[in-house]
C-alpha cells in the first residue's frame, strides 16, 4: 500500500479532508503539529508524496529534499508569492483566484507547478477556505492518480506581504464595500477581526451582510474593554 502524508496546522481541515479523501489502497497519515512534522517521522512513514495544504511553520530541507512535498497556495502563482494571499487577493478587488500545488523548494511559493484549479472568493474567510480545502481534495487525488510533472513558474513575480492586525483596523475606510470586504475577509479561525477602537473600547466585527439596496452593511460587533 502506498503512504501519502498529508500536512495542516488547522484540525477542521484534516477533519473535512480524512472525509473527503475517498482513495482506495491508499495509506493516509495527518500531521497538525509542528513536532510531529520532523525528518524522523517522514522517513519512518516514508511515503510516496507529501501534501501541505495550511502551513505556518518552517519546512525542513531535510524533508522536502528527500521526498516529494506538494504545497498548495490560493494565488495563481507567481502571481501573489508571499502571506495572507486570501486578504491580499480581496483587498485588490479580486473575485476569484487559482489554487497553486507547487513543489516545496527553499524560496518562498518559488517551486514549479503541478497543477491549478479555479476558486471563488465569495463569502466569509471561513467560507472560502471550506471551499479550498474541497477543491484541494480534488487536486490530491488527481495527483496521486495521475503522477503529474511539475512545470517551472512563469510570468511576472508579484509578492504579497503578510498582513498585520493592526491592519484590520477599518477606522480609515470610507466605502462599504471595502469595510464588506474588509470584515468578510477576516471572518476565520485564526485571524484578527476587523476592528475599531475608542480610548477605552474595541470593537470586532464578524457576519457581514451587505444590503446593497439599502446601502447599509449588517454585521454582528463583540465590544471588549481595552
Amino acid at each position: 500500500m502506498k503512504r501519502y502524508i498529508l500536512v495542516s496546522n488547522k484540525e477542521w481541515q484534516i477533519n473535512v479532508l480524512k472525509k473527503t479523501l475517498q482513495l482506495k489502497e491508499v495509506g493516509w497519515y495527518f500531521i497538525s503539529k509542528p513536532a510531529d512534522f520532523t525528518e524522523e517521522k517522514v522517513r519512518e512513514i516514508n511515503p510516496k508524496k507529501i501534501f501541505i495544504t495550511h502551513w505556518s511553520n518552517k519546512i525542513l530541507p531535510a524533508i522536502y529534499e528527500s521526498f516529494d512535498c506538494i504545497l498548495f497556495h490560493m494565488t495563481d502563482l507567481p502571481f501573489g508569492r508571499g502571506g495572507s494571499p486570501l486578504q491580499n487577493l480581496i483587498v485588490r478587488g479580486e473575485t476569484e483566484t487559482k489554487i497553486s500545488a507547487i513543489k516545496v523548494v527553499e524560496e518562498l511559493d518559488a517551486g514549479d507547478i503541478y497543477l491549478k484549479k479555479n476558486l471563488k472568493l465569495d463569502g466569509t474567510a471561513r467560507e472560502i477556505f471550506l471551499n479550498a480545502t474541497d477543491v484541494m481534495a480534488e487536486m490530491i487525488e488527481e495527483l496521486i492518480e495521475t503522477n503529474l510533472k511539475p512545470k517551472v513558474q512563469t510570468g511576472e513575480v508579484v509578492v504579497f506581504k503578510r498582513r498585520k492586525p493592526e491592519d484590520s483596523n477599518i477606522e480609515k475606510l470610507d466605502d462599504l464595500k471595502q469595510v464588506y470586504d474588509y470584515i468578510r475577509m477576516l471572518d476565520g479561525e485564526g485571524y484578527p477581526n476587523a476592528y475599531l477602537e475608542t480610548e477605552h473600547l474595541k470593537f470586532e466585527f464578524v457576519n457581514a451582510n451587505n444590503n446593497n439596496a439599502e446601502n447599509v452593511i449588517n454585521a454582528y460587533v463583540r465590544i471588549t474593554k481595552k
